[in-house]
Formats: structure tokens, C-alpha cells, sequence
């Protein structure tokens, strides 16, 4: 028998499960009477299980209770399959201890990964995955392959430049280098582990366990995927993963699928707390900071992530160039890899919404390519922005300004008050971006340099890729059959705010997985 441990609120801690305050101390003294299938308003229960050979268990190594580093393992038996397995982030060193190690062997423990798109902390562990001994296929639709292709070589390259820079700069302070978590190399060759998969594509990850993509709606290629479970005596259990979900109306790739039918589902929480503006609004806001920067003869710096976010944003500026609804100013995509990425978004047209063919493609126009915009490529090239006089707009990442070219770009502009600095995607607590944001501080530290915050600070949420609390509420809602809802890729004020409100309009069991606890779904 075993007994899971949850949080009430944020004051009340039991050995039971999570439950709602107004029951907390009923629950208390009952937990051992909960069976599974009473409610009594309780957000969760006490359960005890029996481990069989057959238990299907949950393990999540990362994004429990915290936004980054998914990847969460099913066990069948002595069969082990990863959902994504991606990279932790906030903290420099905190996110790097947990970065450098698994809690498993994955030479010998490890069986498939099914991927659900390729952002960085869902995608970017795959190399050290192979490079620690990993030789199973790496199911992906066809998109996320492609983006993989050049999203781990450069996740890879910069950690061999930090690696560089550590050298350089620690040598005399006789400090260990951490060293990267893997090369370009390994990069490459856990490429040829890579299964490309259609939607609505039915396979079989590994005997007994079979998949199924939907179209999740958050970047390009992005999905969710259905598992489906072979017990015993012909019994399926039916286990859900949203992966990232999205949000309706976003331009350039289509809206999300409803997931089918499920007994677990496993779904983000990260908007869980909040709404976002409308596409339209958030279009009506950048045209007013473009418009209000230039007349200041400023610099607007854009921090935003290489992949979906700088070609919603260049898609959204195409269309008020268009509408002549902006001044007609320099606009530099400085990011190399936003240049390999959009080159993969031309190949896969299958992934656009109607709009997109409405707006551009009907008319033969590139959408990502209009007469203010310059990509770059060289660092000289990007050296010589901070020369030149505004207005401009300079769009850079990292999306949450721990890593790239949009780090020198703020620490040459930051303190210049004509300037406009514009986050356009969500940060994550200890990141240098989330401290832009912070109000309070008025100073951030950038290359071990103290830079005073003098630069107007906007931040626009409606291009989140992320659903929202509406869009999350309807998603759950509307999966049919769900027994068990776990709620991971989230910080815990997210998370209890959408639990309460899940279990409020549908009494299921809702679990907020601990890292590296073992949950059976029995």
C-alpha cells in the first residue's frame, strides 16, 4: 500500500491527498474511510494500491509542479517509455544540476520517447538522453523532426560556446567548467532516432502500448497524443498527453484538436491562473509600442523565441505594414536559427490555418519576408546594431533572455529611456526575463554587469502560446470518460486555481505530481 501526498491550498499539508479547505479537517481525521469514489467536494483522496506485474505506473522527472524540464515516464510491466524530455530552466546552476543527471539509466531502462514538439524544455535532453546510451526510436510528427534537426544543434552549440566562455574566463579562478550536456555531434546522430509520424496516425510505440497525434496548436508540428494500454485479459487503458496546448484564433498554424475520449489525462496547467487578450488586441498594442517607440527615435528590442513566437510576431508586423498602420522603420530578425526555423515552416504548409492562406498564400505573398525586414546571420552583422541610431525594432532570443544575441542587445539599451523593451511570450521565475518584467527591480544583472532599467518595459500575453484558464477549463471539460486528471508543466498557483475550478464544474481525482513519484493508474 502506498500514500500519495498533496498540498491544500498553500498552509495545509496532509499525509491524504489534496482536499478543499472547507473539508480539510474532516478529511484529516477521515482519510482512511475515502474510498475512490467519494467526493463530498474534496479535490482528492487517500488510495491505496496493489502493485502488479501489470500496474501501469506515472513517473514525472521534471515539470511537476514547475513549468520546465517535461518529461514524464509510463512503466508497463518491465517496459518503459518517455513523453518528451526536455530541459529545465530558471536558476543557472540549480537548472543545471538537474540537467546534467537522470534518475534512470537510459541504456537499459528506456524503451521509446514519444515527443510532442520541439521546444527546448520539452525537446532539448533528447542528445543527452543518446549520448548516455539511449538507442530507441523517438516518435515525432513530421514537423517536429524537421524542427529537432536544427533546434538541438543549437542548443548544443551554445552550451559548446558556454563551454568556451568558462574556459576563458574561470581559468585563473581555478573553478571547474560544468562542461556541455552534449555536442553538435551527439546532436546529430540522436537525429537518426527520429520517427517522423502523421496526425491521426495510429502506430506502436513499443508492443502493447500504441499512439496516436492530434493537433495540439502551440507551435509548429505541436501535439497531443492518445496512448492506448494493453492489460490483461484484453483490457485497454486509455492515457492522454497534452503536451503543450494552444490557443484558438492564433495565426499561422491551425487550433487545437479536442482530445478523445481518455481514463488519465496528463495536461499542462501553465495559464492556468489567467486570461490572455485577444490576437486582436495584442496586434492593436505592438502597433501602438512601434508607433510610440519610433517617436522617441528609440530601439524597440523584442525578446522572442526563435521558434513560432518571431514568426507570429513578423506575421502580425507584415500585416500592419500592409494596412501602412506602422512607420516605415528597419525591422532585424537577429537570430540565426529564426532563419533555419522559418525556412522549416515554408516546408510544412499542412500545419497552416485558413488565415494564413486567406492573408498570404492565396495572393502568392511570403509572409515572413516583407521590404522593412532584414534577417541576420554573421555576429558582426548583429555587433554592429548597437551603432547604429533608432528607430528600429530588434527581435533576438531567447525568448526568456537567458541565452542569445538579445542578451547583448539589452545590456547595450537597457539603460537608454528612448527604448522600448516588449516580452511577448512567458518567463519563467529566476530568468533574467522574468526580472525585466518585475517592477520592482530596478536594476538586472547582464554579463556580471549592473544595468539600471531605464527603457519602457511592456509586456504583451495575447501571443502566448500557451491556452489560458478558459481555454484550459474547456479543454478538460470536454475530454469524455476522464477518471483521473494529472496536472503538471505549471507553478503550483496555476495549478490550484484550475484544480479547484475542474473539480467545481466536474468531480473527478486530480493529481499534482511530485517529481519522481511513482503514481499508479489503475
Amino acid at each position: 500500500m502506498r500514500r500519495r501526498r498533496c498540498y491544500d491550498r498553500w498552509d495545509y499539508r496532509y499525509s491524504c491527498d489534496t482536499v478543499s479547505q472547507t473539508v480539510a479537517r474532516a478529511a484529516e481525521s477521515e482519510a482512511q474511510r475515502l474510498s475512490y469514489g467519494e467526493r463530498n467536494n474534496c479535490l482528492f483522496f487517500c488510495h491505496a494500491f496493489i502493485i502488479k506485474a501489470m500496474d501501469i505506473k506515472l513517473i514525472s522527472h521534471g515539470a511537476a509542479r514547475e513549468v520546465t524540464g517535461t518529461c514524464h515516464e509510463i512503466q508497463v510491466g518491465d517496459k518503459r517509455i518517455l513523453l518528451d524530455c526536455g530541459m529545465f530552466q530558471g536558476r543557472r546552476r540549480e537548472s543545471a544540476e538537474k540537467n546534467a543527471t537522470f534518475s534512470f539509466k537510459p541504456k537499459t531502462d528506456i524503451d521509446a520517447v514519444v515527443l510532442s514538439h520541439a521546444h527546448a524544455d520539452h525537446a532539448a535532453r533528447l542528445p543527452l538522453l543518446y549520448k548516455l546510451g539511449f538507442a530507441g526510436p523517438i516518435y515525432a510528427t513530421h514537423a517536429t523532426q524537421d524542427l529537432c534537426a536544427v533546434m538541438l544543434q543549437d542548443s548544443a552549440y551554445i552550451q559548446e560556446k558556454d563551454e568556451e566562455f568558462y574556459r576563458k574566463h574561470l581559468k585563473k579562478s581555478m573553478l571547474p567548467s560544468p562542461g556541455p550536456l552534449y555536442t553538435q555531434k551527439d546532436a546529430a546522430e540522436c537525429m537518426d532516432l527520429f520517427v517522423g509520424r502523421d496526425l491521426h496516425e495510429r502506430f506502436q510505440v513499443i508492443p502493447g502500448i500504441t499512439c496516436e497525434f492530434f493537433e495540439a496548436g502551440h507551435i509548429l508540428g505541436s501535439a497531443m497524443m492518445l496512448l492506448e494500454v494493453e492489460k490483461e485479459h484484453g483490457s485497454v487503458v486509455r492515457i492522454g498527453f497534452s503536451g503543450d496546448i494552444g490557443r484558438n484564433t492564433l495565426p499561422i498554424i491551425k487550433d487545437p484538436e479536442a482530445m478523445p475520449a481518455v481514463d488519465y489525462l496528463i495536461c499542462e496547467s501553465t495559464y492556468g491562473d489567467r486570461e490572455h487578450d485577444s490576437i486582436t488586441t495584442a496586434r492593436d498594442k505592438l502597433r501602438e509600442v512601434i508607433i510610440r517607440t519610433a517617436a522617441r527615435g528609440g530601439k524597440l528590442l523584442i525578446p522572442a523565441f526563435s521558434l513560432e513566437r518571431t514568426q507570429e510576431i513578423v506575421y502580425d508586423l507584415h500585416i500592419l505594414w500592409d494596412k501602412k498602420e506602422i512607420p516605415s522603420i528597419p525591422i532585424i530578425i537577429d537570430s540565426p536559427l529564426a532563419s533555419r526555423v522559418t525556412e522549416i515552416f515554408k516546408k510544412h504548409p499542412e500545419c497552416y490555418d485558413q488565415a494564413m492562406y486567406d492573408n498570404f498564400l492565396s495572393k502568392s505573398h511570403n509572409p515572413f519576408q516583407f521590404s522593412l525586414v532584414t534577417y541576420t546571420e554573421s555576429m558582426e552583422q548583429s555587433k554592429d546594431l548597437n551603432g547604429k541610431p533608432g528607430p528600429m525594432i530588434i527581435m533576438a532570443g531567447s525568448g526568456m533572455c537567458e541565452a542569445g544575441r538579445i542578451r547583448h542587445h539589452l545590456k547595450n539599451e537597457l539603460a537608454d529611456p528612448r527604448n522600448t523593451v516588449l516580452a511577448v511570450g512567458y518567463m519563467a521565475e529566476n530568468t533574467l526575463g522574468r526580472r525585466l518584467l518585475d517592477p520592482d527591480q530596478k536594476d538586472v544583472k547582464i554579463f556580471d554587469e549592473i544595468i539600471r532599467k531605464k527603457a519602457e518595459i511592456q509586456y504583451i500575453n495575447a501571443y502566448s502560446g500557451h491556452a489560458d484558464k478558459n481555454d484550459l477549463d474547456h479543454f478538460i471539460q470536454a475530454v469524455p470518460g476522464l477518471k483521473q486528471l494529472y496536472l503538471v508543466h505549471g507553478e503550483e498557483k496555476a495549478m490550484f486555481a484550475l484544480a479547484e475550478r475542474t473539480v467545481a464544474a466536474k468531480p473527478i481525482d486530480i493529481v499534482m505530481p511530485e517529481r519522481e513519484k511513482e503514481y499508479i493508474l489503475n
